[in-house]
């Protein structure tokens, strides 16, 4: 397994892998058993943002298994309503005893592992990749898990220690706001 930044001509095989995981393609069961993604990401809005630098992704032999997103808030300029949400909370969420906003973050996510692929340490690698890729950059990475993601919340708080910093609603849902320190 290769785990790279993405490049541009990854952005049809990530939007595909997107699509297979996008909440309004998934059943009420699938959804509860393994989350989903929400969000507009085409090939066109993927491509820009591989050209960015912003994705990251597994690739097993030629095919992306995996992605990751790992955007700067002043790229987020045309933002979805739960990232706008959290670029309004950030002055009264915390982060090390002061306000989000007074630090250094990336937001973290979406992720997305292929089904087939999920189990087999993907999502540990790809985070792993963006606390280190992070660094340089950022003294946290900041990700939002929709209410009712249980599985979501196992892996990113459960799993790889991600730290809540607290709630807040967007467009009629609520999102908690969870945290890791980088590299």
């Amino acid at each position: 397994m290769e785990y790279r930044y993405a490049a541009e001509a990854d952005a049809p095989a990530m939007a595909e892998l997107f699509a297979a995981d996008h909440h309004d393609a998934l059943t009420e069961r699938r959804r509860a058993e393994h989350g989903s993604v929400r969000g507009r990401f085409d090939a066109g809005v993927l491509g820009r943002m591989a050209g960015a630098r912003e994705l990251l992704v597994a690739n097993d032999g030629g095919r992306i298994v995996g992605l990751l997103a790992l955007s700067a808030p002043a790229a987020l300029a045309d933002a979805s309503p739960p990232v706008t949400g959290l670029l309004r909370a950030q002055e009264v969420l915390e982060w090390e005893g002061r306000p989000l906003a007074e630090s250094r973050w990336l937001l973290y996510g979406p992720v997305v592992v292929g089904a087939a692929y999920r189990g087999r340490g993907v999502a540990r690698a790809l985070f792993t990749m963006a606390l280190a890729a992070a660094s340089e950059r950022a003294e946290a990475v900041v990700a939002l898990i929709e209410a009712g993601d249980a599985p979501s919340w196992k892996v990113h708080v459960d799993g790889f220690g991600m730290v809540p910093l607290g709630d807040f609603r967007a467009d009629g849902r609520t999102y908690a706001v969870v945290a890791a320190p980088t590299c």
